[in-house]
């Protein structure tokens, strides 16, 4: 299959490129396309027309957003919109990448695919507007929510939590519970996803839940780190974003592809980084 991969230079990109190797993969970070640019992606495509657009690419500054919407809106809804409406008009399908912040967090019970959907914050809600551009311009689609996504490479929460170590203690919100996704796991999902023409909306997320303290507590445990790690609640740290208190991902679509449990995946990204040490 040829395919055209944006957002290439990601936690994600960098990890599918390693998954696709069977396929003839375009890969594009950023700077070589602007998604948001409708006539860059006319031309991408007909440069190396694909049988597939994989859009890994967003803006994820969360709270910037709060403030300043418009770049989240550029990346998030109008960039996945061009890159279907182009995919369509070249015979090509699309997956698009999208998050678990288009639900509200107030459920009790892991959110599936057709579950109703209401951001809470202006980044959640670019994610879903590019969902449904998505889904309107080409209806060879697949759509694919994630959550809490890490790798031993670039910005990321486990990595912010191993720069802390040396401190007497590190203290972590433990009310917003949630699917710890590593980008290799993820990658490996969408690899398989791709071979089915089962198009829709699917959810990959690592199996199981944890809170962000629940997942630093296993890192450093993991990782031999005896700084003490202290459970707080979402009001110690006050953001401009509003995130969901719960929202961990479980799929319930057909055919069904399920990722390891987070805890297998934390496992590999400790291994990874002991090795890269």
């Amino acid at each position: 299959m040829k395919i055209l991969l944006t957002g290439a230079a990601g936690q994600l990109g960098r990890s599918l490129q390693r998954t696709l190797g069977a396929h003839d993969v375009t890969a594009y970070p950023h700077q070589r396309l602007d998604i948001a640019d409708l006539a860059s992606v006319r031309a991408a495509l007909a440069a190396e027309p694909p049988d597939l657009v994989l859009n890994a690419a967003a803006y994820n500054r969360v709270d910037d957003a709060e403030s300043d919407a418009g770049p989240a809106y550029r990346s998030n809804a109008l960039g996945p919109r061009n890159l279907a409406l182009a995919s369509h008009e070249a015979g090509a399908a699309v997956l698009h990448v999208s998050t678990d912040y288009v639900f509200d967090g107030g459920g009790h019970r892991p959110y599936h695919e057709y579950d109703a959907t209401g951001p809470r914050s202006a980044y959640g809600a670019s994610k879903l507007a590019g969902e449904h551009a998505v889904r309107e311009h080409n209806p060879r689609h697949y759509v694919v929510r994630t959550a809490w996504v890490y790798h031993e490479q670039g910005g990321n929460f486990p990595r912010t939590m191993l720069s802390l170590q040396d401190r007497d203690e590190v203290r972590v919100v433990n009310d917003q519970t949630g699917s710890p996704t590593y980008a290799p796991h993820l990658a490996d999902a969408i690899t398989a996803l791709i071979d089915t023409d089962a198009y829709g909306t699917y959810h990959f997320a690592g199996r199981g839940q944890a809170t962000w303290y629940e997942l630093t507590r296993e890192l450093y445990r993991r990782m031999g780190i005896s700084t003490a790690v202290v459970p707080v609640g979402t009001d110690e740290f006050p953001r401009p974003a509003p995130r969901p208190q719960y929202s961990v991902l479980t799929t319930i679509q057909e055919p069904r592809i399920v990722l390891p449990p987070w805890e297998e995946g934390l496992a590999a990204f400790c291994t990874r980084l002991d090795k890269a040490a």
